[in-house]
């Protein structure tokens, strides 16, 4: 199944089933959408006629100059550096619908077919698709608790120079915080040998970094880990990416990318192309909330709902599934998804009695299997992520509980 039919399929399961739990879906809390944030700042910016003729005329495709003047010192406080120690300008960030189009520019810009691209195992299903979409070829670098392994990333990198295709690479794609699917965060050492290896191995081109921080500001505890973005001193080597889908609200789809400066004109002829600039209204409402303070105590509302959701996932898994054997979970610090591994002789994808068994019973999630590229050999058959964005605690409890009555009932009759 693609990626595409992948979504589609569960769609049409939660439409089809609507007394499941979904634990699949990776949509953000209803309760946390900022519904008095946003009058307001419509309010404010409607308040004038000339201001709010300005927000509803077509906006510029790299984006809102006010917007991109506050994002940039955001994205430096985030940082935790100044503008001038930033060596960045208004000019080298884009404003884009969600992180996900900037994540399909670049695969159009960068990729020919046959190309290259190293990603993790598991990654981001939506991103494998793109990838998918112009032809690219994949290598999956296997990861562990601290993320990708750089180990491995090295190894193939080699592999690929000895075969003669190294000058087929074009990118190495990392989630870089709690990331979607297995909710891990690149450890710190790995971050700086992350930039060092796509230099060496630049030789003859630029091996380019991807940074998808989509879900950085959701940190519930532990470590405050830099970006991979802060390694490369030269600004030229990692494309930067975040939005504010995830912590303010996807359906006013507002992302931004900081660019190496010599990518800046492909990608956005590339974008003028698609969309003559995203959204300018909604570029105009972020730029309200941001400069308001309206965001930032918004995000602290949905970091505290979303911690405590994540500790009645964690907690649920302990009660249900410690004594069940074969099956271990990664405990996130931060996101929206726990990575679950069942036994070997329970697989979880679409056609399986484990997936059967569990939507029968009143639960869903989203099998592992999906997570890796569908050309990939081997793929692991028995891992699931599962989300506690969009339940109750209660929801979730009662989920995890119906699940783990799945799993129990698969493993017993394989007895």
């Amino acid at each position: 199944m693609t990626h595409e039919l992948a979504i589609s399929f569960l769609m049409q399961q939660a439409v089809e089933n609507p007394g499941v739990i979904s634990l699949a879906a990776g949509l953000v809390a209803p309760e946390t959408l900022p519904v008095e944030e946003v009058r307001a700042a419509v309010d404010a910016i409607t308040s004038s006629a000339t201001r709010g003729r300005g927000a509803l005329q077509y906006g510029t495709t790299p984006g809102y100059y006010k917007l991109r003047e506050l994002i940039l010192n955001h994205f430096c406080s985030l940082e935790g550096i100044t503008r001038e120690q930033a060596g960045i300008d208004i000019d080298n960030l884009m404003l884009t619908t969600g992180s996900q189009q900037l994540l399909s520019l670049v695969c159009e810009v960068l990729f020919d077919p046959g190309d290259i691209c190293l990603i993790s195992g598991p990654t981001y299903f939506v991103f494998a698709g793109n990838l998918d979409g112009v032809g690219a070829r994949t290598v999956t670098i296997p990861v562990d608790d601290g993320g990708m392994r750089i180990d491995a990333l090295e190894q193939a990198l080699e592999l690929l120079d000895q075969q003669g295709e190294l000058s087929r690479v074009k990118l190495i794609y990392n989630v870089s915080y709690y990331d979607n699917p297995a909710g891990t965060c690149l450890a710190t050492d790995r971050r700086r040998q992350l930039v060092e290896l796509a230099q060496r191995y630049s030789r003859d081109h630029r091996i380019l970094i991807l940074e998808d921080a989509a879900y950085r500001e959701l940190r519930y505890d532990g470590e405050a880990f830099p970006s991979i973005w802060s390694f490369d001193e030269s600004r030229g080597w990692v494309i930067y990416t975040q939005t504010f889908s995830k912590t303010f609200s996807p359906g006013v789809r507002v992302g931004f990318g900081v660019v190496p400066r010599d990518l800046l004109a492909p990608l956005s002829e590339r974008k003028g192309n698609e969309d003559f600039g995203s959204s300018n209204f909604a570029q105009h409402l972020v730029a309200e909330v941001l400069s308001s303070g309206a965001y930032e105590s918004h995000l602290q509302k949905v970091r505290e709902n979303y911690r405590a959701k994540r500790d009645a996932m964690v907690e649920a898994a302990h009660a249900h599934f410690a004594d069940i054997d074969g099956v271990t979970w990664r405990e996130p610090h931060g996101g929206l998804y726990v990575w679950m591994t069942l036994p070997a002789n329970i697989p979880t994808g679409f056609s399986s009695p484990m997936f059967r068994t569990a939507v029968e019973k009143g639960v869903m999630y989203v099998p592992g299997e999906i997570c890796y590229p569908t050309g990939m050999t081997n793929r692991p058959r028995t891992e699931m992520r599962l989300s506690y964005g969009v339940q109750s605690p209660e929801g979730i409890e009662k989920g995890m509980q119906i699940l783990a009555e799945a799993v129990k009932a698969r493993a017993s009759d394989q007895e």
